[in-house]
């Protein structure tokens, strides 16, 4: 199999940090073509390591055998977070109750008494998503401050089985960014390079999962949320079908187009983490009754692959998503990464969607659009911190004036105008029919493949400040997302190279795209993809730098 190429000082981290991963033997051909290899200029060292495990489980099983301590772990974790958070900025509060809930695991285990499959993890929850015992802001000074009186449908599920909610991490405003430079309290870095964007706007949680500041992470998806920051710091990110899980307790920025997704160190993860939230809620009208499968019985365990693990899965790679605008070592780990799936047995082809690039326009029509409705209860009065003033309208004024970032303002102010009276059918009548046409566009292709693939990003993570004054440059960068969230439509975002940059490179990400509800596919050949990905594990320069050994 190809095999990628792995930093010297990246072996480091492997021998100096250690996650705790079981021992895998490898039965699995490989052969000594390096993945980046026409990417990167510095020497590199070609190794074999083992692919990337469940921290989840392997957790789970450290603790029924008492090898490991709930508090054991929850200290491990949080000593990583507070020695790595002064340089990254992940988090807007960490929970003061994480040893304490780790402390009632370990006596329910010296009890005797049954554990949820997701006791002792330590999950970290992006701040736009509601928590009762933590403040929830979304980003913006206007929520500074702010309590919920319940818990996310999403965050109850995971309290429900064992999960210890770590913090909240931050994000660009009500999800309003691609930098996470957005928010309204902090600038998060990149642990690949902390003068770099971590991406956004879920870009505190991908952060925190990157640095292993936290096991997995629940994030929020709009236009492409989860999956840009995921390529961004190397890690994996689902964004799941919408209304596979419950919007109920995310703060609102498009109703139509948002979903809560998941970020973890391996696909496995992720897909534990996705089971765990799916499912029909009753206090959102949009969440869907289908049943939940066992997302965890479609993954394969190497020792039981055969030689050409995907054979016949027909794979249509957009083409539309390597041309102009993309850097050409991301679409050389891309192509590379097609021919690593040719090697496992797919039948890869280029396939056009004629809609594609219609789909950024239409988008931050629709997204702004619907924030200017969402966003107007947030007046000082209804919620928000509000403003002293003499007068009602001033009230609302100053309130909102005083709260909101400027990327918020205009974006509600762009809304507003595209549902103005006179410019309704010129501008979102037409984007909701350039949504019909990329919904057709792609149940064409998913007609005649099983997944289609593309970048995650036309580039790999840029320094802080460069694009942000620059916003059509910034939305330009979503160009590989939206359209997928357009379309309603699940996709997984792994890493599978570097380009050249930072200290040690910087991770590309692979974006796989599904039909409706298909998750459950795209795992799978996530899943074999990963651990027949033979070389480093993405982990992030800044743990080897001795700040968290």
């Amino acid at each position: 199999m190809l095999s990628a190429v792995q930093n010297p000082r990246l072996f480091l981290i492997q021998s100096r940090f250690h996650l705790h991963f079981p021992p895998k033997s490898r039965h699995f051909h490989r052969s000594k073509v390096p993945l980046a290899s026409q990417i990167l200029t510095e020497p590199q060292t070609l190794f074999s390591t083992l692919p990337p495990s469940s921290e989840i489980l392997t957790i789970r099983k450290s603790l029924l055998s008492r090898q490991r301590t709930a508090v054991e772990i929850a200290e491990e974790f949080l000593n990583r977070l507070r020695q790595t958070e002064p340089q990254i900025r992940s988090f807007l509060h960490v929970s003061e109750n994480a040893i304490r809930e780790a402390e009632e695991i370990d006596g329910k285990i010296e009890r005797n008494e049954e554990l949820g499959p997701l006791a002792g993890v330590l999950i970290g929850v992006k701040d736009n998503i509601c928590t009762i015992d933590m403040p929830s802001t979304g980003g913006s000074r206007i929520l500074a401050n702010y309590q919920p009186a319940f818990d996310a449908t999403a965050v109850k599920k995971l309290r429900d089985q064992g999960a210890i909610i770590v913090g909240k991490t931050n994000l660009d405003e009500f999800g309003m960014g691609s930098t996470t430079e957005g928010s309204g309290f902090q600038v998060t870095s990149n642990p690949w390079d902390v003068s770099r964007v971590p991406g956004g706007s879920s870009g505190g949680s991908a952060a925190a999962v990157s640095a292993r500041q936290c096991v997995v992470a629940l994030g929020s998806d709009t236009g492409g949320s989860v999956r840009q920051p995921a390529s961004f710091c190397g890690v994996v990110g689902l964004k799941p079908t919408y209304g596979r899980v419950s919007r109920f307790g995310l703060m609102a920025y498009a109703s139509s187009l948002d979903v809560i997704g998941c970020f973890g160190s391996s696909v496995a993860d992720t897909g534990i983490l996705l089971h765990s939230i799916s499912g029909h809620d009753r206090l959102d009208a949009t969440s869907s009754e289908r049943e939940v499968p066992d997302f965890a019985a479609q993954f394969i365990s190497e020792n039981f692959l055969e030689s050409k693990p995907l054979k016949g899965l027909r794979v249509g790679m957009i083409s539309e998503t390597l041309g102009d605008g993309v850097d050409k070592g991301v679409i050389s780990s891309i192509r590379v990464a097609a021919s690593h799936l040719e090697e496992l047995g797919c039948i890869v082809t280029e396939v056009s969607l004629p809609s594609f690039s219609l789909g950024l326009p239409a988008y931050y029509i629709l997204a702004s659009s619907e924030s200017s409705s969402n966003l107007s209860r947030y007046d000082g009065v209804r919620y928000g911190n509000q403003v002293a003033a003499d007068e009602l309208i001033s009230l609302y004024g100053a309130s909102r004036a005083n709260g909101f970032g400027p990327e918020v303002k205009m974006r509600i102010l762009m809304g507003t105008y595209a549902l103005s009276a006179g410019y309704y059918d010129a501008y979102y009548k037409r984007a909701q029919q350039v949504r019909t046409l990329v919904q057709k566009s792609f149940k064409a292709a998913l007609d005649e493949n099983d997944i289609l693939i593309s970048p995650a990003a036309p580039s790999a993570a840029y320094k802080i400040g460069e694009k942000k004054n620059d916003p059509l440059a910034m939305y330009a960068g979503d160009i590989m997302t939206v359209n997928v969230n357009l379309a309603g439509l699940p996709a997984l975002v792994l890493p599978c190279g570097f380009v050249e940059g930072g200290p040690t490179g910087l991770p590309v990400g692979l974006q796989m795209i599904g039909a409706a509800f298909d998750e459950g596919k795209l795992l799978k050949v996530g899943h074999i993809f990963e651990q027949t990905l033979q070389g480093c594990r993405f982990v992030p320069p800044l743990i080897a730098d001795g700040l968290a050994c």
